[in-house]
């Protein structure tokens, strides 16, 4: 009979430790709007990185046709195809990462 009430109170006591808390991240209060705004920054300096990319390699393509550089013009070519893949990558990859994590807490 002291077995059996051991492993109850074993049991008993385990049992908190395997049930996973719920603890849902929350930012400090008025801490949202410095983090939107950091969020944001981002944002523009990703568009305006993308915009330079396409200037680049559009200059890259018209300096290799002016000047007879063909490996210029391909490597502008490449350049724009990499800034677009880059592209859909940036639209594509929060998608599947919010897939993968979940909502989280509701």
């Amino acid at each position: 009979m002291n077995t059996m009430l051991a492993r109850v109170v074993d049991a008993a006591h385990l049992a908190p430790a395997l049930i996973p808390l719920k603890i849902c991240p929350k930012a400090p209060p008025g801490a949202q709007q410095y983090a939107d705004d950091i969020t944001g920054y981002v944002l523009w300096g990703v568009i305006i990185l993308f915009s330079v990319g396409v200037i680049v390699a559009i200059g890259g393509i018209v300096a290799g046709r002016i000047f007879n550089m063909p490996h210029a013009s391909k490597a502008g070519i490449v350049g724009i195809f990499v800034v677009l893949l880059a592209a859909i990558a940036f639209v594509v990859a929060p998608g599947i990462v919010d897939s993968i994590l979940g909502k989280g807490c509701i």
